[in-house]
């Protein structure tokens, strides 16, 4: 697919940075990223997903060829490019991408003698206004400079914690170093929430796991569950999100709530 020409919408100030984080793999962390952005583009939000994993997924989920991809997340981050020269549009209305390519898995090398190299995606998003509400941000599933960098940038970390035996001392490591971050390069950083995925209803582990974290972190663990699916697991295979795919699945539903959950902790922080 070619990308659709990004939203011209007048400039705003930054909307609220969100990085979609876990140092471990095949948590869904991607998959929330891609679908959590449609379900928010959804409820008439501009939505920005910056695409920060060097596999790509996230650019694959949403159909962007790789012959579009000359200018994206790499670029940002050592070539100086700016968001929205590097910004396409998508399938999703109201929602547009920074992609991802192989040459991103080198940007930690080539950064490491740079200075401020933990600032660089943060100096991006600052450098001009932009036309988003939220602005999503992929990170690859490790705590290397990659994600350093979305964490500095970030208002709030969200975190995808599949229903698994060890998902608790995963997220205890994911959570010191969000301390860590804040101590040293970011102190507004805060924890947006964690939602629980791969949910598995038929599985007692899954309910387990699920009352596990809960007990331990309260109101920061999200309402919403995102169950096991096929239709959520088909969806990138054709360069779609799940909400695009199948509006009617019990993934998409899922995806749905989580957005009116986040939306609605907006609302009442921006209150209070």
């Amino acid at each position: 697919m070619s990308p659709e020409s990004a939203s011209a919408a007048p400039a705003a100030p930054l909307g609220r940075v969100i990085a979609v984080a876990n140092q471990k793999g095949g948590v869904g962390k991607t998959t929330t990223a891609v679908n959590l952005a449609t379900a928010l583009a959804a409820c008439e939000k501009r939505v920005l997903v910056l695409d920060l994993d060097p596999q790509g997924n996230a650019s694959t989920g949403f159909g962007i060829d790789r012959r579009y991809r000359s200018v994206g997340a790499y670029q940002v981050l050592t070539d100086g490019a700016s968001i929205t020269d590097a910004a396409v549009g998508t399938e999703v209305p109201g929602l547009s991408l920074v992609t991802s390519s192989v040459d991103l898995a080198g940007a930690e090398f080539e950064l490491i003698d740079q200075d401020e190299r933990e600032y660089r995606l943060r100096d991006a998003l600052e450098k001009q206004p932009l036309p988003y509400d939220y602005i999503l941000i992929d990170c690859p599933p490790s705590l290397g400079l990659l994600t350093l960098n979305a964490l500095v940038a970030a208002d709030a970390v969200l975190v995808p914690l599949q229903c698994e035996f060890y998902a608790l001392e995963g997220l205890g490591h994911l959570l010191r170093t969000v301390e860590r971050v804040k101590k040293s390069f970011n102190p507004d950083l805060t924890i947006q929430g964690i939602v629980l995925t791969m949910y598995d209803k038929r599985n007692n582990l899954s309910d387990l796991v699920a009352s596990d974290v809960r007990e331990h972190m309260g109101k920061l663990v999200y309402d919403a569950v995102i169950p096991r699916n096929v239709r959520v697991s088909e969806a990138p295979s054709h360069g779609k999100p799940v909400l695009i795919y199948d509006l009617k699945s019990p993934g998409s539903r899922a995806y749905l709530d989580l957005a009116r959950e986040v939306l609605k902790q907006e609302t009442e922080w921006v209150a209070a």
